[in-house]
C-alpha cells in the first residue's frame, strides 16, 4: 500500500491529474463558506439550530455544509442531477435523443442540454430559496433576510445558479483532467466533512451522558459491518463464460477455441440510483417547507419526512427504478450479443443472437434485483437509526454507501494506471 501511494507521486502525469483534483476540491470547500449577501449569519444559524429536523440535515449533507450556511453552493450539484435525470428519461422516449446518445458527437449535443437544463433548474431552485428564506426567523424574532424584495430574490437566485454552475464545470473538469467521476467525487467531499462534525457531537453527547459508552461502540459496528458488506457486494459479479470458434491464423492453420467469460456485476449501476433518488425525494418536501404550516401540511410533511411511511416507499420505489433503468442504459444486452455473434463468439449451450439476448438480460435483471434490494436496505438504514435509535447526527447508510462506493471506483482507477506501466497497485498480491 504504501509502495503503491509513493508510486502515484513518481508517475508525472498520475501525479498531476491527483493534485489537479485535489485542488479542485480544495476550492469546492473553499466556496462552501462564502456566504450570501443580505443574510444575518447569527438568525440563520439560530433558525437551522432551531428546527432539527432531520430533512435539513439530509439535504446539508449532500451540499457538504453549504445548505445550512447558506453560502453560494447551497444548492450543489442537485440541479446537475436532476437535469441528467430529465435528461436520461428523455432519451429514452425521445427518437431523436436517443440516436444523438448513440453517436460520440451526439452525446456532446446531449451533454449541452443537461447543461442548459440544469442552469435553468438551478435559477428557479435559487427562486424558491430565496422566497423561503424570507420568512424564516430565529427564536427571538429575528428574520433572516435583512432587506426582502424582489431584489434579494433575484440576486439570490442569480448567485446560487452561479455557484451551481460552477460546481458543474469543475466536476466535468476532475472528470476530465483528474481521477475518478467528479460529480461523484464533489458529493464524496461534501459528506466527507461531516464526518468530523458527528464526531464531535458524539463525544458530547458521551460527555453529557446522553449517550453510552456500548451505545457508541455499537454504532461503529454497524458503521464497520455495513461498510464491509458494501465491498463485498460491489465486488460480486456473475462471470457468464463465453467460447470464440476456431478461426485460421496466418499459415493456414486452424488456431485453438478461446474461453472468457463476461463479468456481470450485481450492482452495474453503482451508487448512481441512491444520488437519483435522493435528488428526487427531496422536491416535495423542499415545496411544502414553503407553505404556510397547516395541519395538511404538518401531516403531509410528517409521512414524506426522512423515516415517514411515504418517504421509505417511494424512496425504495424510486432506487429500485433507477438500478433497472440505469443498468439498461449502460449495458445494452442485445448489442452485446450481437457483438459476440459478430466475433464469432457464443455463450456454450445459447444459441447465438436473440436467444443469447434473452439469457442476458434474465441473468442481469436478477442481479440487478439484489443489486437494488440491497442499496434499498442500506440507504434507509440512517432514517431508522435516527428516528427508533436517537444518532443525534445524519451519518449512515447513503453518506456511507457514496463515500466506499466513490472511494473504491477511484482507487480502481488510480489502479489501472499503476497498472499500466508495470508498478504494483494497491491490491498486489505478496510473492
Amino acid at each position: 500500500m504504501l509502495a503503491a501511494c509513493k508510486s502515484i507521486f513518481t508517475l508525472a502525469d498520475l501525479r498531476s491529474k491527483v493534485l489537479f483534483t485535489l485542488g479542485m476540491l480544495a476550492i469546492y470547500r473553499l466556496g462552501a463558506h462564502i456566504p450570501l449577501p443580505g443574510i444575518d449569519s447569527q438568525a440563520l444559524a439560530d433558525f437551522f439550530a432551531s428546527q432539527g429536523s432531520s430533512l435539513l440535515n439530509f439535504l446539508d449533507m449532500f451540499s457538504g455544509g453549504a445548505l445550512g450556511r447558506v453560502t453560494l453552493f447551497a444548492l450543489g450539484i442537485v440541479p446537475y442531477i436532476s437535469a441528467s435525470i430529465i435528461i436520461q428519461l428523455l432519451t429514452v422516449v425521445v427518437p431523436t435523443l436517443e440516436k444523438l446518445n448513440k453517436d460520440p458527437e451526439g452525446r456532446k449535443k446531449v451533454t449541452e442540454f443537461t447543461r442548459y437544463g440544469t442552469v435553468a433548474l438551478a435559477f428557479v431552485q435559487g427562486w424558491g430559496v430565496a422566497i423561503g428564506m424570507q420568512s424564516m426567523q430565529s427564536p427571538d424574532g429575528s428574520m433572516v433576510v435583512m432587506n426582502s424584495g424582489i431584489s434579494f430574490q433575484l440576486m439570490t437566485a442569480l448567485s446560487l445558479t452561479a455557484g451551481t454552475t460552477f460546481l458543474m464545470w469543475m466536476g466535468e473538469q476532475i472528470t476530465e483532467k483528474g481521477v475518478g467521476n467528479g460529480i461523484s467525487l464533489l458529493i464524496f467531499a461534501g459528506i466527507v466533512t461531516a464526518i468530523p462534525g458527528g464526531i464531535l457531537s458524539s463525544i458530547a453527547l458521551l460527555k453529557s451522558g446522553e449517550m453510552s459508552v456500548f451505545f457508541i461502540l455499537a454504532l461503529v459496528f454497524i458503521a464497520l459491518f455495513v461498510t464491509a458488506a458494501i465491498v463485498f457486494i460491489e465486488r460480486g459479479q456473475r462471470k457468464i463464460p463465453v467460447t470464440y470458434a476456431k478461426r485460421m491464423i496466418g499459415n493456414g492453420r486452424p488456431s485453438g477455441s478461446q474461453s472468457t467469460y463476461i463479468p456481470l456485476k450485481v450492482n452495474t449501476a453503482g451508487v448512481i440510483p441512491v444520488i437519483f433518488a435522493s435528488s428526487i425525494i427531496v422536491f416535495p418536501i423542499t415545496l411544502a417547507e414553503m407553505l404556510e404550516r397547516t395541519p395538511a401540511v404538518e401531516m403531509f410533511m410528517e409521512l414524506f419526512a426522512p423515516g415517514g411511511m411515504l418517504y421509505t416507499l417511494f424512496f425504495v420505489g424510486f432506487i429500485i427504478f433507477f438500478c433497472f433503468f440505469y443498468t439498461a442504459i449502460i449495458f445494452n444486452t442485445k448489442d452485446v450479443s450481437e457483438n459476440l455473434k459478430r466475433n464469432g463468439g457464443y455463450i456454450p449451450s445459447i444459441r447465438p443472437g436473440s436467444e443469447t439476448s434473452y439469457y442476458l438480460d434474465n441473468v442481469l435483471s436478477r442481479l440487478t434485483l439484489g443489486g437494488a434490494i440491497y442499496l434499498s436496505a442500506v440507504s434507509i438504514m440512517p432514517t431508522f437509526l435516527i428516528k427508533y435509535m436517537s444518532v443525534p447526527f445524519y451519518f449512515g447508510g447513503t453518506a456511507l454507501l457514496i463515500i466506499v462506493v466513490v472511494g473504491m471506483d477511484t482507487m480502481n482507477q488510480i489502479e489501472s494506471h499503476l497498472l499500466a506501466r508495470s508498478y504494483d497497485g494497491f491490491l498486489a498480491k505478496r510473492r
